[in-house]
């Protein structure tokens, strides 16, 4: 299946250091944007959702700034070649008018890019009744 790169950005009435361990811990996505996430011992973190596990590694996580996560099959080769699909959170702020940005890239799956960006807009909406931002 083809692979696409969805991007959006959402205003966030929120510090960053609110609204990081919401993005960046088991506990925090879980309460936004999975059923359940579980991180094991060797740092793979399980999301859970529609019934199903969905595993994936912290490649990059910068505190208060950025996180990536990269998907994954178990027992797959790690290959450097493979297109891994991931998700990926920035936290930005717009310098004029001291506002913070919550930048989503999902590569993965290609979906129809009005029903990703409603799938967000619910995500995000979810983020921000949580964090009253």
């Amino acid at each position: 299946m083809e692979k696409i790169k969805f991007v959006s950005d959402y205003q966030i009435n929120s510090s960053k250091k609110i609204i990081y361990p919401y993005l960046s811990s088991a506990s925090g996505l879980s309460q936004w944007f999975a059923d359940d996430v579980v991180i094991n011992e060797d740092k793979v973190f399980n999301f859970i959702y529609d019934g199903e596990n969905h595993y994936a590694r912290a490649v990059i996580m910068r505190l208060n700034h950025h996180v990536k996560f990269e998907f994954f099959e178990p027992g797959e080769e790690e290959d450097e070649e493979v297109d891994h699909p991931y998700i990926e959170f920035r936290l930005d702020e717009n310098e004029l008018t001291q506002t913070f940005y919550l930048r989503v890239v999902e590569y993965g799956d290609a979906y129809d890019e009005q029903e990703q960006h409603s799938i967000w807009e619910g995500l995000i909406g979810s983020l921000k009744e949580i964090i009253g931002g």
